[in-house]
């Protein structure tokens, strides 16, 4: 059955409380990565049909004593999540295209595409949106960057290029089905801590939206970003303002990209402090807009994918945990 979404039902997900463990995971290609703590498990549709497992260990970044300090944990858990997902990625492209032996990516490898990946997204959101608003300077439309105005645009033409661009790719049939499988994942994960037995029945009952999804952190992320500039940019240049305009514009463009370590380590705060928040007002207010993005970037799933990502939740808790009792038993191959 379809869902009408508006703004009061937003609000009304947006109340709903998560429970312990705390589990995430990601949509890959036709499947699902799931996390437990150091544990986690990619599950994909295979073209014959059936499901394939892997478990395999959480990659840190970093010593392990940061993931507990906060204000400091939100970039390496940003960083790692990236290179786990860009590995779960690639593998699942290789499961579902039928390639069962094709070698895992190396490290370099990983490093390489994690380098690429954050490059455009300097280029989008933190480049391309500083020239946009140069060029409302020079159009006469607002004021430098000692200014308000300067980053009112900056922040505008951030946003509009992340919606451009997650609205852009929704039209791909394979990205909507990442979405879909996005909305599994979601659905699951809701099915899971909200007690009972985890089973295809009762991930469908469940919603799409939920409060820890990456697409919220990133739109923390970039809400972040556009205060902090605002206020960072002009106090830097009351004590560093060269003459020249192409080594003034291009130290606060370098400026803006060393940000992105403090304004992810407080979006993750912010995202965690959201998702934590009781019944009420301030946490459905501070919830919604994550919803409202949710509503792009996931579909609702059909009932083989939720089977596969009830496959990879429960490999990811495992047989040895006190909730494995609340999974059916598995008809898929689990490989190590």
């Amino acid at each position: 059955m379809k869902h009408t979404f508006s703004f009061l039902r937003l609000l009304a997900l947006a109340g709903e409380s998560c429970a312990l463990p705390l589990v995430g995971g990601q949509a890959v290609m036709e499947g699902v990565l799931m996390r437990n703590g150091a544990s986690c498990a990619l599950a994909v549709r295979r073209p014959s049909g059936s499901i394939s497992v892997e478990s395999r260990r959480w990659r840190s970044v970093g010593p392990q004593g940061l993931r507990s300090v906060r204000f400091l944990r939100g970039f390496p858990i940003l960083v790692e999540s990236l290179a786990n997902g860009i590995r779960a990625l690639n593998r699942s492209a290789d499961l579902s295209g039928g390639e069962d032996d094709s070698a895992p990516m190396t490290r370099g490898e990983v490093a390489l595409t994690l380098l690429m990946a954050l490059g455009a997204a300097i280029v989008l959101f933190v480049a391309a949106p500083h020239l946009m608003a140069l060029v409302m300077q020079y159009a006469g439309l607002g004021g430098d960057m000692k200014g308000f105005s300067f980053h009112v645009w900056d922040g505008l033409f951030k946003f509009l290029i992340f919606i451009g661009y997650i609205a852009g790719i929704s039209f791909m049939p394979e990205i909507r089905r990442v979405f879909q499988y996005h909305g599994a994942e979601h659905k699951t994960i809701h099915a899971f801590e909200q007690g009972g037995m985890v089973t295809v029945e009762t991930a469908r009952r469940g919603s799409r939206l939920h409060p820890r999804c990456g697409t919220t952190f990133l739109l923390f992320v970039l809400s972040v970003a556009i205060v902090l500039h605002a206020v960072l940019v002009p106090l830097l240049l009351m004590v560093w303002d060269p003459s020249s305009a192409i080594v003034r514009h291009a130290g606060i463009v370098l400026f803006k990209i060393l940000l992105i370590v403090p304004v992810s380590a407080l979006a993750y705060e912010i995202i965690r402090y959201a998702a934590a928040l009781e019944n009420g007002v301030w946490g459905r207010v501070l919830r919604a807009p994550g919803f409202f993005l949710q509503l792009l970037t996931t579909r609702e799933p059909d009932d083989r994918q939720l089977e596969v990502a009830v496959a990879a939740l429960r490999e990811a808790l495992g047989p040895e945990s006190p909730f494995a009792d609340r999974f059916e038993s598995p008809d898929h191959t689990v490989m190590e």
